[in-house]
């Protein structure tokens, strides 16, 4: 009996799957690291952003706690003032 030179046509398709179900998971892994990576630009951009605002505001109202319920401000007492009286 000679030997087989190739699969069968049912091993082809089932094969085929396999590669195929591979390159379709290799490929959704890409689309979410991409998707990873430009989250993390936007909330590093976002934190920049709130950095920049919040200089502003303490340019505006001084060293002040602001609720994010009401905006009202909360002087904060200076830890030097503290420790040198």
């Amino acid at each position: 009996m000679a030997k087989a030179k190739k699969i069968s046509k049912e091993q082809l398709e089932e094969l085929r799957e396999f590669v195929n179900l591979i390159n379709q998971g290799q490929a959704e892994l890409g689309n979410i690291e991409m998707q990873k990576h430009s989250l993390l630009h936007k909330i590093s951009d976002a934190q920049e952003d709130f950095k920049r605002f919040q200089s502003s505001l303490r340019e505006e109202y001084g060293m002040v706690s602001i609720s994010i319920e009401d905006g009202s401000l909360k002087p904060l007492e200076e830890k030097a003032n503290e420790t040198n009286s």
